[in-house]
């Protein structure tokens, strides 16, 4: 059995496959993110899950791709979770960036593929290789134009008094503002980032609106001009993406990209079931 997993921070796709392609069962966890997790948190979302925990002993082979899993000592940390849990399994665990470009990107072909969820990613792939110029140092201080970023400006900006008052006044309502309980989240609770992205919801719902349109052109200003602009070959290749921001925000994404001369590729919610059809092949 196959065991192929896409995970965010905020929630993570299993799907186990038999050595034909064929699906055996599909579940969701919450995300497994190594560099907001210790161990026992991780081993309790696999726990949490029947058909996880109930086959882990017929598990062949784990093709984890996660975000947080960027460096070699976060993939060195949750191989050796993963060999542990999973006795009888190879273990194989990359960056979300990899399962990416398996889902967006035909065989051989070059393009920049980017990863716009409750995180962000930018990386180029030259056909064989995937190469990322700039290491990311997590949700603080990076993850431009990401759902967890979306929703820091959010905060930011009602508790600021920037945020127009009709605006406020709506996000008061679907949002329990407390300062208590967003201090909570943020310092006492795992997973912050993935709590700040819940807030993304919010823009995508009021995208027409001018102040959120302002806040979206901005980010995404900034994504292509730290991000996509590494490289020099961004106007000469596709763009594709991943993620529930750039999937809701398809249209915005477009606008920005062609006003830099960038053609945008693929734009997907989710790779999992390119996944499927790779690993199938290969």
């Amino acid at each position: 059995m196959k065991l192929l997993v896409d995970s965010g921070s905020t929630k993570a796709d299993w799907i186990a496959i038999d050595a034909a392609g064929k699906v055996l069962f599909t579940t969701q966890s919450l995300g497994v993110n190594p560099e907001v997790l210790g161990k026992d948190e991780v081993i309790a979302r696999l726990e949490d899950r029947f058909d996880i925990s109930h086959n882990k002993k017929s598990v062949t082979h784990l093709y984890f791709y996660g975000a947080g899993c960027g460096t070699e000592r976060m993939r060195s940390f949750l191989a050796a979770i993963f060999k542990d849990y999973f006795p009888n399994a190879n273990i194989s665990v990359n960056e979300d960036t990899y399962a990416a470009v398996y889902a967006t990107t035909p065989k051989n072909e070059k393009a920049i593929v980017c990863i716009l969820g409750t995180g962000s990613n930018c990386s180029y792939f030259d056909g064989k290789e995937l190469h990322q110029k700039v290491q990311s140092l997590g949700y603080i201080a990076m993850d431009d134009c990401s759902g967890n970023r979306f929703g820091r400006e959010l905060i930011r900006s009602y508790y600021f008094s920037k945020m127009p008052q009709h605006l406020a006044a709506e996000f008061k309502k679907v949002h329990n503002l407390d300062p208590d309980v967003i201090k909570h989240h943020l310092y006492k609770e795992p997973n912050p980032n993935a709590y700040l992205a819940t807030f993304a919801k919010f823009l995508i719902q009021h995208k027409d609106d001018e102040f959120c349109k302002k806040l979206i052109k901005s980010a995404m200003e900034d994504f292509v001009e730290f991000y996509i602009k590494q490289y020099d070959e961004h106007q000469s290749v596709p763009v594709h993406f991943i993620g529930s921001i750039a999937f809701y925000l398809r249209d915005e994404l477009k606008e920005v990209l062609e006003k830099h001369g960038i053609k945008i590729g693929n734009v997907l919610r989710r790779p999992i079931d390119g996944l499927i059809a790779y690993h199938s092949l290969n």
